[in-house]
């Protein structure tokens, strides 16, 4: 659905363009996590996994920016998945501020064991574009991602 908004033809077209790629971004995440076997975790707890199990521990300053998400709402999310003995937290010593984030051997089983399944669905959804047109949607989205004319 375009925009109604009746203005100028150039902001009409980015009112457009910004519609067409928030949707398509929302419906792509909503069939992939209806899709996914991501078994009873969220979207968010995914992530959070999904990061640790790639690029380590990290303190929760690290995996929101890595997520873009708040450092409160990655505080929650957190919460939860330690009650579930997924991740667990650990001071620094040498600087008591630094609160390091590791997956426990439960939580990295878990990511491990559905992974791959995410991996495929992202395939699958994403077959829809020749691997040239995926590699300029990702050129694309690169761009818009690293707009620095503000």
């Amino acid at each position: 659905m375009p925009t109604h908004y009746k203005g100028d033809p150039k902001e009409v077209q980015a009112l457009d363009t910004f519609i067409k790629f928030t949707r398509a971004a929302n419906t792509f995440e909503t069939r992939i996590f209806q899709h996914a076997a991501i078994e009873d975790l969220t979207p968010s707890q995914f992530g959070i996994l999904e990061t640790l199990y790639h690029l380590g521990p990290l303190c929760q300053s690290e995996v929101s920016a890595k997520l873009l998400k708040s450092t409160g709402n990655v505080t929650l999310v957190l919460d939860n998945l330690e009650k579930r003995g997924l991740v667990k937290r650990e001071r620094g010593t040498k600087d008591r501020r630094i609160v390091q984030i590791y997956l426990t051997q439960v939580g990295e089983d878990q990511i491990r064991r559905i992974f791959p399944q995410m991996v495929s669905t992202i395939m699958d959804e994403l077959s829809i574009l020749t691997s040239e047109e995926q590699i300029e949607l990702g050129r694309l989205c690169r761009i818009i991602g690293k707009n620095t004319r503000q």
